[in-house]
């Protein structure tokens, strides 16, 4: 048998509650009286197990009172015994519509109502095992969820942090560079994050464009390094770092390897289509690719290299303005441009 409960009863005439209140205190209740359906509504909160009223009450009868403690959320699983003289199903079929568990006629049967009360109690034990159960498993995935995301994120970070340290290993063999890929992953940022491109996609451009030249890894340094220009055949077998690059990081199921394969492979394409290695031109060039050509461009003429001393900003944006529409995307080279003090910003901070 189910003790302790707190049962409301709701009756307009005192000796009414008076009766149910001796009888469900003998049951181990604890019981709360209210004279009308207006006075049960102020004091009703969820922790109710059990409500017993009576039907036709002044003020309010029994059936409005019924669903207003059904349309209130904190109170709508409470059982709800309808104490009434009612016998006609029609009245019967309005008091289960408006929300009732079920009915006891008066006269009381004392018998009857402590089956009924018993009965009603159980389910609302049942009921609260369920929702505790459901607030466990919801606690149960948030934590396993905020567990999850933990683990993704440690394992995010080392993935971007083996990107970088791969990129870097093609770097390597140049330490006039050794920053080369922290500026022109910050260029690429800057320009898409200006042109509006989506938060994804700004950060699959900041984390994947550092695996740009990572084809340069299976260039031989005497060509990699010489100090002079290039010859023909060099500079042939220069150009296949794009495909390396791309060929490399396409055996990669990641979205960063995707990302830095379209970069790799097309970063040395012109808006005109004299680049390389597939001489595409205008928007046939993937946007990623477009965005790192004018970062790495830049960079480029700015750094020092076997072959050059560094230019200064003002030739080496002369130099880009002279290569709009032709080398870089116009739009491309102008949001460039347009942020030019970001631009050196990021180049200040992470100079070689």
């Amino acid at each position: 048998m189910i003790a302790n409960a707190k049962i409301l009863v709701v009756d307009d005439e005192p000796h009414n509650i008076i009766l149910l209140e001796g009888f469900l205190e003998k049951l181990g209740h604890s019981v709360v009286g209210a004279e009308n359906a207006v006075v049960a509504l102020e004091i009703l909160d969820r922790t109710y197990d059990l409500i017993m009223s009576d039907v036709k009450m002044p003020v309010m009868d029994g059936f409005e009172f019924v669903e207003l403690v059904r349309n209130n959320e904190e109170t709508a699983d409470i059982p709800i015994i309808m104490v009434t003289t009612l016998s006609q199903k029609e009245d019967r079929l309005k008091a289960v519509q408006a929300g009732a568990n079920d009915f006891i006629t008066k006269p009381l049967d004392l018998v009857e109502l402590k089956i009924r009360t018993e009965s009603m109690l159980k389910l609302k034990a049942r009921q609260d095992e369920v929702k505790f159960f459901q607030a466990d498993l919801h606690e149960m995935v948030e934590r396993r969820t905020l567990e999850l995301q933990m683990a993704l994120s440690r394992l995010d970070r080392a993935h971007v942090e083996t990107i970088h340290y791969l990129s870097a290993a093609a770097e390597y063999k140049d330490e006039d560079t050794a920053s080369h890929i922290i500026r022109m992953a910050g260029y690429s940022e800057l320009i898409a994050r200006r042109m509006g491109l989506d938060k994804k996609t700004v950060e699959l451009i900041l984390t994947s464009s550092p695996m740009h030249d990572i084809g340069k890894i299976g260039i031989p340094d005497c060509i990699l390094l010489k100090p002079g220009k290039l010859d023909e055949k060099e500079w042939e077998t220069m150009k296949t770092h794009a495909a390396i690059g791309s060929n490399l990081l396409s055996l990669g199921n990641s979205e960063y390897m995707k990302m830095g394969a379209v970069i790799a492979h097309n970063h040395h394409e012109k808006w005109d289509g004299s680049g390389y290695p597939c001489g595409l031109a205008g928007e046939e060039i993937p946007l990623p690719g477009r965005i790192c050509a004018v970062a790495d461009v830049f960079d480029a003429l700015t750094s020092r290299r076997p072959y050059k001393e560094p230019f200064t900003i003002e030739k080496s944006v002369s130099i880009m303005k002279e290569g709009r529409g032709t080398h870089f995307d116009p739009q491309i080279l102008d949001v460039f441009l347009d942020n030019l003090d970001e631009v050196i910003a990021i180049r200040e901070a992470n100079r070689d």
